[in-house]
C-alpha cells in the first residue's frame, strides 16, 4: 500500500532578526516534525498543506514560496501491513506569531527555532535534510534579491 502526503517547511521572519524561524511541531508520538498530513479526495498537495497547516496548527495566513518542493519517502507498519509513504514538502512563509498558534490533538508542543536549532531538534533524518535545503533555498534566493522578508 502506498499514501501521499503534503506538508510545509513554515517560517516567519520578525522585525527581531532578518534570521527566519522555523515552525516545528512535537508530536503525541514523541517525535518533532513540520505540518503535514495525507491528501484528501481530490485535493492538490496545496490544498492538502494549508487544510493540514489550519487544522494542525491553527495557521491560515501562508505564503507559498515558488521554486521550492521536496519530497521524501519512507516505509512505516501498521496492523502489521508495510505501508510505502511519500511526503511532498512546500516552503510557506507566515506573519503568524506565537500566540497565534492553535495546536490540534495530535500534537503536545510547538517551538519557532533558527535554522541551527531547529535542525538539532527535528527527529527524523529525512526531516532535517529537506529543512537544510529549505533554509539553502531561502538563503540564496535572499541573497539574489528574488525574496523579501
Amino acid at each position: 500500500m502506498k499514501e501521499i502526503s503534503a506538508g510545509a517547511i513554515i517560517f516567519r521572519v520578525d522585525g527581531k532578526s532578518s534570521k527566519p524561524k522555523y515552525l516545528l511541531l512535537h508530536y503525541g508520538s514523541g517525535h518533532w516534525d513540520f505540518v503535514k498530513g495525507h491528501i484528501e479526495g481530490k485535493e492538490t498537495e496545496e490544498e492538502t498543506l494549508r487544510r493540514e497547516a489550519k487544522e494542525e496548527s491553527g495557521l491560515t495566513d501562508l505564503r507559498i514560496i515558488p521554486g521550492f518542493r521536496e519530497k521524501i519517502s519512507y516505509f512505516y507498519k501498521r496492523e502489521g501491513e508495510t505501508i510505502q509513504k511519500d511526503v511532498i514538502f512546500f516552503l510557506a512563509e507566515t506573519g503568524a506569531a506565537e500566540k497565534d498558534i492553535k495546536l490540534s490533538f495530535e500534537h503536545s508542543g510547538y517551538d519557532w527555532l533558527e535554522f541551527g536549532e531547529a535542525v538539532k531538534k527535528v527527529t527524523y533524518n529525512s526531516s532535517k535534510d529537506v529543512l537544510k535545503k529549505a533554509n539553502k533555498f531561502l538563503e540564496e534566493n535572499s541573497k539574489q534579491k528574488k525574496l523579501k522578508f
